[in-house]
């Protein structure tokens, strides 16, 4: 197992603090090895076993710990007086009003409480009302290149290819086996349609939502609304409506199967409200969809770039300055870079197109392209960086 040394640093500064940690991401991006991790590391810090209590809710033995109040009998039973004791809940969003028991645990003197889930909805509603303030969320995604170069144990072009095709799901890696690693993530995929998206929005019409999931997919890094998804639909015989387009993106977004970008006005300095763009969770599950297209290859960086932005703690939005677009703007407690990515930038037209709206950024902040060429320089301070050097810079 790869230390995913972002995830884990996290949990160790927040560890004893009176805050409830929140782990959460699409299903099989690592939450639950974090999470034994972690618990590794008390052990080897003087923690001792009968201060950690750890449920997992998707295995069969802990199926009476599926009412809240089952549960709450048995951490608190549990509890060792005089000393800390660290809870981890996995999965915790199939115990129903779940947020009952764990507020109340909170409550408890030495009490030290995380949790996992694979759906936003699990810091949305009740919880959110009775925790206000008294968590943290600590978002989580398949591994980072750097992250799949260490465990794959290849060279780091060979690792990118493998990456760049098959993505970043942690166990997946390990599978050299293209049929068999096709049937993993087939599996992964499945679960999250049927168990966080359909069975929890009550989605009947399995085949449209399936639709809606390639639609999104095909148009990564692309400007997007409810009704361009709903007229292109309809155009291949697959009738819907705006609203049932919307309402089925959110339940994606809400599962981490996609994320949402807005638009930013660089000069007016202000979120746009519409016209944003979404990328997938990872490009592994996208192949398994929509195959493998090579055409795409500007999209498929475009969308590992975004990621590794939102992995590093950036909020990341979609540039406008006047007509023109970058593709990123990212920010981080009070800083900020802007990103072009292209493919290449060899031809002298796509160069001028990619450096021409960082031209016209008249503030001091960084500003790159990013591109799969291995031609680093700088021009008026803007530095053209290969893929591979930004992906494994710390």
């Amino acid at each position: 197992m790869v230390e995913r040394k972002i995830y884990m640093d996290k949990i160790k500064k927040l560890q004893d603090k009176q805050i409830i940690k929140v782990v959460t991401g699409v299903r099989r991006c690592g939450k639950s090895t974090l999470l034994r991790q972690f618990q590794s590391y008390l052990l080897n810090t003087g923690v001792e076993q009968e201060q950690i209590i750890a449920i997992n809710f998707e295995d069969v033995e802990n199926e009476g710990l599926l009412d809240y109040h089952a549960l709450h009998s048995y951490v608190t039973e549990r509890l060792v007086p005089g000393k800390m004791t660290y809870i981890f809940l996995d999965e915790v969003q199939a115990v129903p009003n779940f947020q009952k028991a764990v507020d109340s645990l909170f409550l408890r003197e030495n009490t030290d409480i995380y949790i996992t889930g694979s759906n936003a909805y699990l810091l949305s509603g009740e919880l959110a009302t009775l925790l206000s303030g008294r968590y943290i969320e600590i978002p989580m995604l398949p591994l980072s290149f750097a992250e799949y170069l260490e465990l794959s144990g290849l060279e780091k072009h060979s690792a990118w290819q493998k990456y760049f095709q098959n993505g970043g799901f942690p166990y997946a890696v390990q599978i050299d086996d293209d049929a068999i690693r096709h049937d993993y993530l087939d599996g992964i995929y499945h679960t999250v349609l049927i168990k966080d998206v359909a069975s929890r929005k009550r989605i009947n019409d399995i085949s449209l939502l399936e639709s809606v999931i390639k639609f999104m997919f095909d148009n990564i890094g692309n400007i997007v609304s409810s009704k361009k998804i709903a007229d292109s639909l309809t155009s291949f015989g697959r009738k819907t409506t705006s609203l049932t387009a919307e309402n089925y993106v959110t339940a994606l977004t809400e599962a981490f199967i996609l994320y949402k970008a807005e638009r930013y006005d660089i000069q007016g300095k202000q979120h746009l409200k519409s016209l944003e763009k979404y990328y997938a969770v990872d490009m592994g599950l996208r192949q398994l969809l929509l195959g493998n297209r090579r055409r795409d290859i500007g999209h498929i960086l475009e969308n590992i770039v975004y990621l590794e932005l939102i992995r590093r703690g950036y909020h990341v939005s979609i540039g406008k300055v006047g007509e023109l677009e970058v593709d990123f703007v990212a920010e981080r407690s009070g800083e900020t870079a802007y990103y072009q990515v292209s493919a290449t930038v060899m031809s002298e037209d796509t160069f001028d197109r990619e450096i021409t709206p960082l031209k016209r950024i008249r503030d001091n902040y960084p500003k790159y392209i990013i591109t799969m060429d291995e031609m680093p320089m700088d021009e008026d301070g803007i530095k053209i960086i290969n893929v591979i050097d930004f992906l494994l810079k710390n």
